[in-house]
């Protein structure tokens, strides 16, 4: 892990008007900066930043954050590679925290290998473009495929040659570690000495989120019987092939950006599509799709549509492993390139426009096409029929989330209807299977309140009812953002505001004074840094690696309304800020809750009068309303004398 002292370094240095604008134009609006949205197409732009606060908010699609969650939405990092990628720019040196004997080794193991691929990336690349045998074998296919040089270098492609051991000798001058080397499957040893592995083939690099090369793709040239037509890395402490999907990389943003991952099965497919300006296509390399890299999608997209060759083989590969990507919770739909085309011919073949339209065309339900594919197979035999009902219910049992719930409803619907069966006996055996699947995790879901849940969810909210409906909340938000914004600021000569705020609420139950637990959550972390002599401020929570508390600090700070610098040319004298009236502002947010819960105590003991009690006992519940009802009056007096925001 990343040590702390590397983290604060890094966040010390984070311009976010830097980092973003390295993306987004900016264009400096008051104290805060204007660009168009990278994460949705707008002509107007209402995509903000804000230096002061370190934050920045589309007004139109409501994307906020930090300038690490920035990173992480727009190039999909996780946290820690977003880190990374921050330390690399400001030539922050990264400190690990202590590792086990163990850990150490396989760190330094993986770092070694991203080494090694890094300088045979370089060598491929170098030996296509500056060599004769590079240009006459390698460039000369690529050129033959219809690849440009701009593409060949931007996919870092590469040829190694035929002789026995160019890249060996190459590597072991370099004064690589053999046992490293061999474990790249770069080389390999023969008669007690290293040679290479890839020998006249071209090289197609395969690079991880960040970049960096994990493994590779060498496609023979020649015609042969005895070898492969694709050598793939071996799996070592950084190359995991499930986990990977070709391209992901190059395309993450274009995926984000069109909410659709296309699938494809190989290299070439990916390199033609990109090159054509398709560029939201990964590759599964021909394997069956694994959860690791259906999750991948899932951090792009939702939608997946696979591209497969339109024969018995393309078939078939684009049916494994689908039951999963409807688990994962994606849209799944599948496009078949007809006349024994694969993607790669194809776009070459009809050009790219045309190729989005039968894209666009051509795209087939999964669950329907699966069904249509099977029923054709078992033709009249009635065992396989039955076996494809249980199948296709199994299928469906997989959308079990609530918000898919009705697609579940249409799809039991279609299937029935194709398989000229009960829809009440199709919906029944796929409930059979949902609760199998509960009772394996210990667990039951009530299915007719998550339907209900899901017609809750999507009923229409008025606007002005939303607001009267969030009005507690939005006091309470107020109350925890003044603690962050002002905490370290003098109340008077002897406290500050977080000392003021934390006497002001000793004697009243956070639990019952504020109902969002999450900024309670916040208060107490606020109040255990602030005893232990630290100064918290919003950004001691705003770059926390806690991406809920990070995201929970973005939202209390995302305020759009801000001083026009106008102001100051249309009236004379001084316009008080929030800076100025912040001890108004704490005093209003704290005394409101407070009040609110004096209220609620009212209700609750005018249900308790409303009961039978003995004449002690009403005179008692008597006098406790007399006494809130006099607090109720001073604190409501109190905060009439106040700015109320």
């Amino acid at each position: 892990m990343i040590s702390q002292n590397t983290i604060q370094q890094i966040l010390s240095r984070i311009d976010v008007v830097e980092i973003v604008g390295s993306y987004v134009k900016l264009k400096k609006r008051g104290a805060n900066y204007l660009g168009l949205c990278p994460f949705h197409n707008e002509k107007s732009p209402s995509f903000t930043v804000s230096p002061s606060k370190e934050i920045y908010k589309c007004f139109g699609c409501g994307k906020s954050g930090n300038s690490i969650s920035f990173l992480m939405d727009l190039e999909k990092y996780s946290y820690v590679e977003a880190l990374r990628w921050l330390a690399n720019k400001y030539n922050v040196e990264i400190e690990e925290t202590e590792l086990s004997p163990e850990q150490k080794i396989q760190q330094q193991s993986a770092d070694s290998l991203y080494i090694i691929n890094s300088f045979a990336q370089k060598f491929f690349s170098d030996y296509l473009f500056n060599t004769e045998e590079g240009k006459n074998i390698g460039l000369s296919y690529l050129e033959h495929r219809g690849f440009t040089e701009a593409t060949i270098k931007k996919f870092q492609i590469g040829y190694n040659p035929e002789a026995r051991d160019v890249f060996a000798t190459a590597a072991t001058h370099a004064q690589y570690n053999q046992e490293l080397l061999l474990k790249t499957g770069l080389v390999t040893v023969r008669d007690e000495r290293l040679v290479d592995n890839y020998r006249g083939r071209v090289i197609f690099p395969i690079h991880n989120q960040s970049g960096k090369v994990l493994g590779f793709g060498a496609r023979v040239l020649k015609t042969t019987d005895k070898a492969p037509k694709y050598i793939n890395t071996p799996e070592n402490e950084i190359y995991v092939k499930s986990k990977i999907l070709y391209g992901s990389y190059f395309a993450r943003q274009a995926i984000d950006k069109a909410d659709e991952c296309l699938l494809v099965e190989g290299y070439t497919d990916v390199v033609s599509l990109h090159q054509a300006g398709i560029e939201n296509v990964v590759a599964s390399g021909g394997t069956s799709l694994t959860p690791d890299q259906l999750r991948l999608v899932k951090k792009y997209t939702d939608n997946l549509t696979i591209i497969y060759d339109g024969d018995s083989a393309g078939i078939k590969a684009a049916l494994r492993g689908m039951d999963l990507a409807f688990e994962a919770g994606l849209n799944v739909k599948l496009v078949l390139i007809p006349d024994n085309e694969d993607p790669d011919s194809y776009v070459n073949k009809v050009g790219a426009d045309e190729f989005r339209e039968f894209i666009a065309a051509n795209k087939k339900d999964f669950i329907l096409f699966q069904l249509s594919v099977s029923l054709k197979d078992a033709g009249t035999d009635s065992a396989k029929k039955a076996a494809l009902v249980n199948q296709v219910a199994e299928t469906i049992s997989k959308i079990n989330k609530a918000e898919d719930f009705t697609k579940q409803q249409d799809y039991i619907q279609q299937c029935s209807e194709i398989l000229k069966i009960e829809e009440s006996g199709l919906h029944t055996l796929v409930n059979k299977f949902i609760r199998e699947k509960i009772t394996k995790e210990e667990g039951r879901i009530n299915r007719e309140q998550a339907a209900d849940d899901l017609a809750a969810s999507t009923a229409p909210v008025d606007d002005e009812a939303l607001l009267l409906f969030n009005k507690d909340e939005l006091n309470e938000r107020a109350m925890v953002r003044a603690l962050l914004e002002f905490g370290i600021k003098q109340w008077d000569e002897t406290i500050t505001v977080a000392e003021h705020v934390f006497a002001e609420i000793r004697d009243w139950n956070l639990e019952e004074m504020i109902d969002n637990k999450k900024l309670i959550s916040l208060i107490n972390n606020y109040r255990a840094l602030y005893d232990e002599g630290a100064v918290p401020t919003p950004k001691t929570f705003l770059y926390n690696d806690d991406l809920e508390v990070s995201a929970l600090v973005v939202s209390l700070m995302d305020d759009q309304y801000e001083l026009s610098p106008n102001w100051k040319e249309v009236f004379e004298g001084k316009i008080n800020t929030r800076e100025d009236l912040y001890k108004e502002e704490v005093f209003s947010t704290v005394n409101y809750l407070k009040l609110r819960k004096i209220k609620r105590m009212m209700d609750e003991n005018q249900r308790d009068l409303e009961k039978f009690h003995t004449p002690e006992e009403q005179l008692t519940l008597l006098q406790v309303h007399q006494h809130l009802k006099k607090t109720e009056i001073e604190l409501t007096k109190q905060l009439g004398t106040v700015i109320f925001r």
